[in-house]
């Protein structure tokens, strides 16, 4: 995100302004605004202000059913120095076109642009992350990888790059607001907003995306994270675990030892069911045919792999998608 230069008191505020779509996630969206709130209160210059805009009309109803009354429509057209999409799981199905028309005009002013949880599906299906790089939640990762293949994805909480910021929701939103207020406030209000919320901010780089991988898959194990962390960048490969253990410079025992005792199950069960999770992500989130999913996850063979996914969710994969989509209706 562009940084202004430091203003000096009496500066007009930095506007923010929240695009809100249904099912958008309260704790993204507190996650916006609060650490906003708190710079004020610590006398931030310029001060912040911020108003939701409804993409699809009002009331907007958020994942918990709790309803916001947004304080704009876009066919309004407020103002924004900074605009954050905040949408839910199924931001990969949003086509609106108004919203989009308000969010060129104002980075034609000269506004950056944002996202928390899943709103970068719909930035990048507009060309909006064309060029930039970016990240979402983590369950959406596989189909947005899938779907842009051009477009540098990282598997981070948060991402800024110039005048695209974008997170994947929950904490990764506060830390990237942290930073954001950083490098236009200074490392005293930074700090102090931290402390303001009880928060510890996220560490930088390596130990950044290595919790991510711990908080996402659950595992504590540093073998197990390895392995998941190879399976990532190769999930096509469909990978053997006498293949995977000779990557990770361990024994099948060893490996299988740290199965049993962390997850209690052989290794071969444990990638297996990672392969048909990714498949069902792949399925709830992306437009992949069947065939195309099975080969994206390590299936040579389509048959096999909708076998395998019978076997396991106890239905065939175009019924998972079905039910996928109806779920992200409701």
């Amino acid at each position: 995100m562009q940084r202004p230069s430091r203003a000096k008191p009496g500066s007009p505020p930095r506007r923010f302004a929240i695009l809100l779509f249904p099912g958008f996630p309260m704790m993204a969206f507190s996650a916006v605004i609060e650490p906003l709130r708190a710079a004020n209160a610590l006398g931030a210059q310029p001060p912040y202000s911020w108003v939701t805009v409804g993409g699809q009309g009002r009331p907007v109803v958020s994942s918990s059913g709790i309803s916001l009354n947004p304080d704009y429509l876009v066919e309004e057209d407020p103002p924004a120095d900074a605009m954050v999409v905040c949408s839910g799981g199924d931001a990969d199905q949003i086509a609106a076109e108004a919203p989009l028309a308000w969010i060129r005009r104002n980075l034609r002013r000269g506004a950056a642009i944002g996202s928390v949880a899943d709103g970068a599906f719909y930035l990048a299906r507009a060309g909006l992350l064309d060029g930039f790089a970016c990240t979402l939640h983590w369950q959406s990762q596989p189909a947005f990888a899938e779907a842009f293949p051009e477009i540098d994805l990282r598997r981070a909480l948060y991402v800024i790059d110039r005048t695209r910021f974008t997170s994947a929701g929950g904490v990764g939103a506060f830390d990237m607001m942290l930073e954001i207020i950083g490098s236009e406030q200074g490392e005293a209000i930074q700090r102090g907003v931290a402390e303001w919320f009880v928060h510890e901010p996220i560490k930088a780089g390596a130990d950044r995306e290595r919790l991510q991988l711990r908080v996402r898959t659950g595992l504590s194990s540093e073998l197990l994270l390895a392995a998941v962390a190879r399976l990532e960048e190769h999930w096509e490969r469909g990978e053997s675990v006498a293949a995977l253990t000779r990557h990770l410079g361990v024994t099948p025992g060893r490996l299988e030892r740290t199965c049993l005792a962390e997850l209690g199950e052989r290794p071969g069960a444990w990638l297996r069911r990672l392969r048909l999770e990714r498949a069902a992500d792949l399925l709830a989130h992306g437009s992949l045919a069947v065939n195309q999913v099975a080969l994206a996850c390590g299936y040579g063979d389509a048959a096999a792999f909708t076998r395998a996914f019978r076997r396991h969710f106890g239905h065939a994969p175009g019924a998972g998608r079905r039910t996928a989509r109806k779920q992200h209706r409701e």
